[in-house]
C-alpha cells in the first residue's frame, strides 16, 4: 500500500519558521488540483495572501476516479456522485476518501502538530469534502471552512451530528448569491441544518457572485484562520 503522502500531489505553500505550530488543508473543487486551487487563491489581486509564519499550508490533489457527472470519466474528484444535487445521497466513495484524508492528517499529527491545530476546508466539491470529514469521520479538528459548498439533503453527516454532537469544530462557510452551479439556497440550507444540529459557526453571503473566489471572501477566511489558529504565544 502508498503511503498516504504518496497518494496526494501535496504542495506547502509557506512555513517561514523552523517549527510550525499548525496547519491549513485546503481541498480543490472537483476536476481541479491541488496546484490549480493554490495559483487560484494567489492569483486573486487585492486579497490577502492564504500565508502565515506559523502555519504550513497543504493544497492535496485527489486522486483520480471515474466520475459519474463527467459521463464516467477518469477526473480528480473527492468522492463520486450521481449528480451535482442536494438530492443525490452520499456515495461510499467519501467514506474511502475520508479514510485516505485521516492519513494525511495523522501525518501532520506525526509532525508534531496537535489535531486541535488543524483546520480542514476546500472550494466547492473540496469543502464538501470537508464538511464530511470534520463532522463524520474526523472530531477534535481547530475549524472546518466551505466555500460554494453543500452536503446532500439525506447526507450520513447530519446522521451522526444526530447522534453525536460532541468536539465538533467551528464552521465558515461562505457562497455567491448568483451561483449557477452550486445554488447559493443549498448552501445556506447546509448551513442551517448544521447549525441546528450543533455546529457553531459563520456564514456570508457574497452578492453578486457566482460559482468562484473573490477578495472578500479569501480575507475573511484569512482573519477566521488567524482566530482560530494564532501563534501558540498569543495562547
Amino acid at each position: 500500500m502508498a503511503a498516504p503522502m504518496e497518494r496526494f500531489v501535496t504542495r506547502i505553500v509557506k512555513q517561514t519558521c523552523e517549527k510550525a505550530t499548525g496547519s491549513v488543508i485546503f481541498l480543490h473543487g472537483s476536476g481541479d488540483t491541488g496546484i490549480g486551487i493554490q495559483e487560484w487563491v494567489n492569483s486573486i489581486s487585492g486579497a490577502k495572501e492564504l500565508r502565515f509564519p506559523h502555519l504550513r499550508i497543504l493544497y492535496p490533489t485527489a486522486p483520480p476516479r471515474p466520475y459519474t457527472p463527467n459521463m464516467g470519466n477518469l477526473s480528480t474528484v473527492w468522492y463520486d456522485r450521481k449528480q451535482i444535487s442536494p438530492f443525490a445521497h452520499d456515495d461510499e466513495s467519501v467514506a474511502t476518501m475520508a479514510a485516505m484524508l485521516q492519513e494525511l492528517v495523522q501525518c501532520e499529527v506525526d509532525r508534531g502538530i496537535p489535531l486541535n491545530r488543524i483546520i480542514i476546508g476546500g472550494f466547492s466539491m473540496g469543502g464538501g469534502m470537508a464538511l464530511q470529514l470534520g463532522y463524520k469521520y474526523l472530531r477534535g479538528l481547530a475549524g472546518v471552512f466551505a466555500l460554494s459548498s453543500f452536503l446532500s439533503q439525506e447526507s450520513l453527516v447530519y446522521k451522526a451530528l444526530q447522534a453525536d454532537a460532541s468536539n465538533i469544530p467551528p464552521l465558515f462557510q461562505s457562497h455567491g448569491e448568483q451561483d449557477t452551479l452550486v445554488a447559493y439556497s443549498w448552501g445556506r440550507d447546509t448551513y442551517k441544518r448544521l447549525t441546528s444540529l450543533g455546529v457553531q459557526g459563520e456564514f456570508h453571503s457574497v452578492p453578486d457572485l457566482l460559482h468562484e473566489l473573490d477578495r472578500q471572501t479569501l480575507n475573511r477566511l484569512c482573519d477566521w484562520i488567524q482566530a482560530r489558529e494564532p501563534p501558540t504565544s498569543l495562547l
